[in-house]
């Protein structure tokens, strides 16, 4: 079987990926309370500090971000990045509220097109391979064709990366290695 870049994580013991997962949520815990006031307030109520998080079950301890945090900071009081970093928002339309807003950095796409290709490829995705793309409540057949467009511009070298080659099309990709 042909190796692909993203290979390694794919095969770390369990140790490794909990070792992997414990240092990121650190981060992530720390990120947030040094740079959102909302999250400085919840962990500071429930006593706790990023400091406090020595094993991933200690990620218990820690209060969740509701949709009620995300309304009542509307538009922009989650984000942990200043505006100029932010290079895409996804919003609700609000119909049951406020809507809820969530910021993207090119990092974050980044990530997500590494996670779209790696999920395609443990899931069977080689040469020659087809799958459809879906899109949720399209609002009409170009908002479709752009969201596929740019799944297909982002996930492009994350899939490459992962030995996947395709041909795009509007309704189904072809993979070739």
């Amino acid at each position: 079987m042909k190796s692909f870049a993203l290979e390694p994580i794919e095969k770390a013991s369990l140790d490794e990926l909990k070792a992997l997962q414990l240092e990121r949520l650190r981060w992530s815990l720390d990120h947030a309370y040094r740079n959102v006031a909302r999250y400085r307030q919840k962990f500071d109520a429930a006593r706790v500090q990023p400091s406090d998080c020595r094993s991933l079950a200690d990620l218990a301890k820690f209060p969740f971000t509701t949709k009620a945090d995300l309304r009542e900071t509307y538009p922009f009081g989650m984000f942990a990045v200043p505006m100029d970093k932010i290079v895409r928002i996804h919003a609700s339309s609000g119909t049951t509220g406020k809507p809820t807003v969530v910021g993207y950095t090119r990092l974050d796409i980044r990530t997500w097109a590494d996670v779209c290709a790696r999920s395609i490829y443990a899931s069977g995705g080689r040469h020659l391979a087809a799958f459809a793309v879906t899109l949720t409540k399209p609002r009409d057949l170009d908002s479709a064709e752009q969201c596929l467009a740019e799944f297909v511009t982002r996930t492009r070298s994350s899939l490459h990366a992962c030995g996947v080659r395709y041909t795009p099309a509007t309704e189904v990709i072809q993979l070739r290695l």
